[in-house]
């Protein structure tokens, strides 16, 4: 046996080796800086534990949380042409699709599912902000008019979950005539008398805002989430003004009448429940997603004849 080989070179090479540490172990907060585990961020919905900031969270998790014991089927979505204008900036379009379905393992910017929340029957679509900044393609049109021919031929309300920044600009004008088409798609929704409700993330903007993410019947947003049409630093640049504080975020907007909940990531299935039971006519969910329970009535005492006491028949008694 070699003792320089097999003990002092294996412990000073165990002194001096650096170890490796997993980089996606921690994530600071954007707002305030702090240091998060990812599992206690994880088991958070991904908000800060410190601040409350509502970081992004993928479409998939989202799901996962949202229905029942996590499990839902996607919907299938047609798959629209693949580059039509054959565009190409500092990369070619085809290859930052490439990418940003690595990074992100999804297909495409939305997900589309159905499953029981609370134990309604819903349709839900959910943008992925990760997926080239969540932009609406040909493929986003094509998965919120399947949603609204599911939910239509399944009588069930839609969830729509906005992130995006707008339109596609590798798909030009096509982009653009998603606008109308959600539209007439959202239209359906409204004449089969289904509700449609939208919840708006961080961020919610451009098209997406002009078009499908501002008409649902109720209209919901995460804490301090942008929603506009063009940016506050765009408008301060046109106008020349400063814009007040928190301006186009969810709390301004609600204030102003845009919207009509602002709601915490981890209230926001309770909320979604109680207003879906109520649109669509059904009693209010039993907390716990168990059944009411049966009342049991106690059976009635059998009746007790009443006591007769027994005759005196002491010496003493007079007669």
């Amino acid at each position: 046996m070699n003792w320089i080989t097999n003990y002092v070179r294996p412990t000073i090479n165990s002194l001096f080796s650096r170890r490796e540490m997993p980089e996606n172990l921690w994530t600071k907060c954007p707002e305030c800086g702090t240091m998060l585990f990812h599992r206690e961020l994880s088991d958070n919905l991904q908000v800060c534990t410190n601040c409350n900031h509502h970081m992004p969270i993928t479409p998939r998790e989202r799901f996962t949380r949202l229905f029942d014991a996590g499990v839902f089927a996607e919907v299938a979505v047609p798959e629209p042409t693949v580059d039509p204008l054959q565009f190409r900036d500092q990369k070619r379009y085809p290859d930052r699709m490439k990418a940003a379905q690595k990074t992100t393992g999804e297909r495409e910017a939305m997900l589309v599912a159905e499953g029981e929340m609370g134990r309604t029957p819903i349709i839900a679509a959910a943008q992925d902000f990760a997926f080239m900044g969540g932009s609406m393609g040909m493929y986003v049109g094509n998965a919120i008019i399947a949603a609204c021919e599911r939910a239509v031929e399944t009588r069930r309300p839609l969830v729509l979950f906005s992130a995006a920044g707008g339109a596609r600009m590798q798909e030009g004008i096509l982009s653009l005539m998603q606008m109308p088409r959600t539209t007439v798609a959202v239209q359906m929704l409204k004449e089969a008398g289904l509700p449609y409700i939208c919840v708006l993330t961080h961020p919610t903007t451009g098209g997406v805002t002009a078009s499908y993410a501002m008409l649902g019947d109720v209209h919901i947003a995460e804490p301090n989430a942008l929603i506009c049409f063009a940016g506050p630093r765009v408008i301060e640049q046109t106008i020349r003004e400063k814009l007040p504080e928190g301006f186009q975020r969810a709390e301004y907007l609600l204030d102003h009448g845009m919207l009509d909940r602002v709601t915490h990531r981890k209230d926001m299935r309770r909320e979604l429940v109680t207003i879906l039971r109520m649109l669509t006519g059904q009693p209010p969910a039993v907390a716990g997603d168990l059944p009411a329970p049966e009342i049991e009535q106690e059976p009635e005492p059998a009746p007790v004849a009443p006591s007769v006491a027994p005759p005196n028949t002491s010496p003493d008694t007079k007669t």
